[in-house]
């Protein structure tokens, strides 16, 4: 039987066909032993036990030998369905060995895909388009929220599951606008994937409304009729908050800004002669720049920072390194002190400047809107964008500053009837 001459396009004898017993049961002594199944299959034994499935078979003349894996963790049966397939190949003049070999290639270019290689890619794509702001808030929320979870699995092995998870577990901590925003974020990822032909299917499009937005408004905010006792706590809390945190914390109430727009402040920005305060467009959210009327009591906070500090450029400089600006956790640090974990956040005074300055001051919505530096649609709302209202603001942010140190004075009373006669 070994002595037999092996054509691999000839068909076996069934009497020499394998059967899984004999698989199991045959050795040889010297390496290279081959027992044949039939067109050109073969189990290979070698001296140390080891046996190999291989396929023998001629392409284009030539004779060539295809390895179909290990024996037993590839049983006869599937060693036979795996020859099937290829020897059909070898009948339409297709070379096995290259298919196998693109298709490994394949798997390695696609195991290279992973998740965080495209998405920087992208993200590097889109930074040029979005503002200083934006760019390193998306690549915070990569960094921190996503990448830890599926940075490193191809992008093509991502399931719906995964990624709803993944925005699940963020909802569950309570930032549930977070979660909603990583799954839009991730439509274009996977937009960009597709398009560069690394992904086939955009399945965070198919997550689309799973993960619900919150309420407009939903950062923690006191209302108007709380402001004075704030006032009070803060007052109350000038001796116990670091000196500039105290400072920070009222210049926020004076201006409203966002909190990433203010401490980033730099002295260059401000006009101490006009009293007006020009935030670069890279800082604001709608990549426009944005001025800021200052009442005479903000002038006085800046003048108070300079004095404490004189940092040659930010004005609410690091406590922990001088060649940083202050921490984005400071004021809600500050806040939580105070009392007000949960109740009140920065970005909280601009919503309770918005509805105290038309409730208790009596200005139509749009004049506190545009110092909110709110985007506006539409043609009449443009104009309104180019008008920007400027001296009504500057009205309006002084006389807000002197409502809350008529507060502060138990004097808001006089100041309303005050502001009803102006009116």
């Amino acid at each position: 039987m070994w002595g037999y001459k092996f054509n691999p396009n000839e068909n076996i004898p069934p009497a020499m066909k394998l059967t899984a017993k004999k698989c199991d049961a045959v050795t040889r002594e010297k390496d290279g032993a081959k027992i044949f199944d039939g067109k050109g299959l073969f189990l290979e034994l070698h001296r140390n036990g080891s046996k190999y499935w291989r396929y023998k078979y001629r392409i284009s003349g030539k004779e060539k030998l295809l390895s179909l894996g290990v024996y037993p963790e590839i049983s006869l049966q599937e060693a036979r369905e795996i020859h099937r397939e290829a020897h059909k190949l070898v009948s339409k003049g297709i070379d096995p060995q290259a298919v196998k070999e693109e298709e490994k290639r394949i798997r390695e270019q696609e195991a290279a895909n992973t998740y965080e290689a495209i998405a920087r890619e992208w993200y590097e794509m889109k930074r040029q388009e979005w503002s200083d702001v934006n760019a390193t808030t998306v690549l915070r929320r990569l960094e921190k929220d996503v990448f830890p979870e599926i940075g490193k699995i191809p992008i093509k092995l991502i399931t719906h599951k995964m990624l709803l998870d993944l925005a699940q577990s963020i909802k569950e901590r309570g930032a549930q606008e977070l979660a909603k925003r990583i799954i839009q974020m991730n439509k274009h990822i996977y937009q960009y994937a597709i398009i560069t032909g690394r992904a086939d299917k955009n399945i965070a499009d198919d997550l689309t409304g799973l993960i619900k937005s919150q309420p407009k408004g939903h950062y923690a905010a006191i209302e108007a009729k709380d402001l004075p006792k704030f006032v009070y706590d803060l007052k109350n809390h000038k001796a116990k908050l670091n000196r500039q945190t105290y400072l920070s914390v009222h210049f926020m109430m004076l201006t409203f800004v966002r909190t990433g727009e203010m401490i980033k402040a730099e002295w260059s920005e401000f006009d101490f002669v006009e009293k007006l305060w020009l935030i670069p467009a890279k800082r604001m959210k709608m990549n426009k720049e944005h001025l800021v009327p200052l009442s005479s009591q903000a002038i006085e906070i800046l003048e108070q920072l300079r004095e404490l500090h004189n940092h040659p450029t930010y004005v609410f400089p690091s406590r922990n390194s001088r060649n940083n600006h202050m921490s984005n956790n400071t004021i809600l640090m500050a806040l939580r002190r105070m009392g007000y974990g949960g109740i009140m956040t920065g970005h909280g005074f601009r919503s309770l400047a918005m509805s105290t300055i038309m409730e208790k001051l009596g200005y139509r919505h749009e004049v506190p809107d545009r110092q909110l530096a709110h985007s506006k649609r539409g043609d009449v709302n443009k104009a309104y964008d180019r008008a920007m209202f400027l001296d009504e603001r500057i009205e309006m942010m002084q006389e807000w500053a002197d409502y809350i140190d008529a507060i502060a004075g138990n004097n808001v009373l006089n100041f309303k009837a005050k502001k009803a006669i102006c009116a």
